[in-house]
């Protein structure tokens, strides 16, 4: 449980954290009960509704002493979709400091925000001496909005005492989110993975905002903060203060755009929890319907529009980096075909799109393909004929050509189009969103700067190490800065539904385009 309501309006956000730590061990994770927040029905606020919410670990730390509100801005605001993104909208964000009373106000208009809500309090505490933080304290509010309208746009600020945004010298501190809308209309998407904190990265966050999406994917190590990667208490350079950055960077974006994150290897940040997401679950709230919120945190599902959504998380399957290997003993596959079975019947989805960290298919010589994937999940894809599997880790953009049984089912060229229901499933990895690039073993191949290969050396991650394998499906290839862009774009019954692919390059650059196409329900 967390603090309870009545003590929690009278404590500041470090005497709340020193609360918890007298009722619970430093070592343990503590998970929060119903956390009272609100809801917002077509503009009216909803007092009383609930929301369920997890509480990372926690570790004592002496008291931060609090400053005057006034002198204290809030940064790293990012959103992210509910269970239902058409009436459900999570608000997150930081502040650098303990402040008192945080809360999030919202209303269909900048100048009415007489809707005010409490703010959920995460605290994150990182001692000195684990990897390279000093003794740091972070913390993260968390306002889970519910009974929204779909398609609507809404105003919101967030603040604290001493610090409202409703007062006219703050106003150009307040953000927007629209909800997804109720019926089939066209709308973009974006994603890409492995992003840190670079000139690169806001750079591409920067076109990002560009294409106006509806929410944006990010398949998989998302901050950096522990660059070694490897999951384990042992690994170096680890500073959980890359986060503040990193949050800030993303803000431009996330701050109007769900921002929807799978977890990678470099985001097992080992020191928080035995699974390694407690520092995640501090600063993210995801939607809580997947199989193992304990276990797995980053494995759910949404539907926008006519798509589905699915991030799973390959730790639980990669043999490359095991730390994590078997973590859900094996209902996360088991949940994740149900959910392919249950989208498949729905008859307002056409489309299923996967995303997650580890490559199915990919030819980087740094970590090319993961076995534990293919052996897991790719069966799945291509029993319920997935339209699209999105990766990261590689660093760099790679595009397969249809693929079924293991094997090129049918050649895809740059503006070419697959049918799923009946040739296979294409795979993408778009891992070059700012962190230093990787190599492949053939030469760039994309749109205008085209050579074609009949056949791409590279291997695969299995039980027993790396397997050295021939390849006939690589089709794009491009070693820079990119990230990717879909637009979905709805049919009536018995028509072709389409998702139209895009690579784009950090210059704005297209650098290859394909189209998904689905007969519509």
């Amino acid at each position: 449980m967390g603090v309870p309501e009545q003590l929690a309006e009278r404590m500041s956000m470090a005497e709340q954290h020193e609360y918890l730590h007298s009722k619970f061990s430093r070592r343990s994770m503590i998970r929060g009960g119903a956390v009272t927040l609100g809801a917002v029905a077509g503009g009216a606020f909803v007092p009383g509704a609930t929301a369920q919410a997890a509480v990372p670990t926690q570790r004592t730390a002496a008291a931060a002493e609090t400053v005057d509100g006034a002198l204290v801005a809030p940064f790293g605001r990012h959103l992210a979709y509910g269970n239902d993104p058409r009436t459900e909208m999570t608000v997150s964000w930081q502040v650098p400091i303990s402040v008192q009373k945080p809360f999030i106000r919202i209303g269909a208009h900048p100048w009415d925000l007489s809707r005010k809500i409490e703010a959920e309090v995460r605290t994150l505490y990182t001692p000195a001496g684990v990897g390279a933080s000093a003794d740091h304290t972070q913390y993260y509010l968390h306002a889970k909005l519910t009974h929204l309208r779909p398609g609507r746009t809404y105003y919101y600020g967030v603040g604290h005492a001493g610090f409202d945004p409703a007062e006219p010298h703050l106003l150009g501190t307040l953000g927007t989110f629209t909800t997804a809308p109720a019926h089939k209309v066209p709308f973009t998407f974006t994603a890409f993975g492995d992003q840190g904190v670079s000139y690169h990265g806001l750079a591409n966050d920067s076109l990002l905002l560009g294409q106006n999406p509806a929410f944006h994917l990010h398949a998989g190590d998302i901050a950096y903060a522990d660059p070694s990667g490897a999951g384990k208490t042992a690994d170096t350079g680890f500073d959980s203060r890359v986060w503040d950055q990193f949050l800030a960077q993303t803000e431009s974006v996330a701050k109007s755009v769900p921002w929807m994150v799978s977890y990678g290897n470099h985001d097992m940040e080992a020191w928080y929890s035995p699974n390694g997401y407690g520092g995640e679950e501090a600063r993210f709230t995801l939607p809580d319907n997947g199989p193992d919120k304990k276990n797995l945190p980053g494995v759910y599902s949404f539907v926008h529009g006519n798509t589905a959504i699915i991030s799973l998380d390959p730790n639980d399957v990669s043999f490359e980096i095991p730390a994590n290997l078997g973590i859900s003993g094996g209902t996360q596959t088991k949940w994740f075909e149900a959910q392919l079975k249950k989208y498949r019947a729905a008859k307002d989805i056409d489309f299923v799109v996967v995303f997650f960290h580890h490559c199915a298919y990919c030819t980087s010589t740094a970590h090319a393909s993961e076995g534990g994937v293919r052996q897991e999940w790719v069966p799945l894809f291509e029993k319920y004929t997935v339209d699209l599997v999105i990766n990261g880790h590689n660093h760099q953009y790679e595009r397969t050509d249809v693929i079924k049984g293991n094997e090129v089912a049918k050649k895809l060229p740059i503006g070419g189009t697959v049918y799923p229901e009946t040739e296979g499933v294409v795979y993408v990895t778009a891992g070059a969103a700012g962190r230093s690039l990787y190599a492949f073993t053939a030469p760039d191949s994309y749109e205008g700067h085209e050579h074609e290969q009949d056949s791409v050396a590279s291997f695969v991650n299995l039980k027993h190490g790396k397997q050295n394998e021939t390849v006939a499906w690589s089709r794009v290839r491009y070693l820079n800065y990119s990230f990717l862009r879909v637009d979905v774009n709805p049919a009536p019954r018995g028509r072709y539904a389409t998702l139209k692919v895009q690579g784009i390059a950090e210059t704005g650059d297209r650098i290859d385009h394909f189209t998904v196409a689905r007969r519509a329900k």
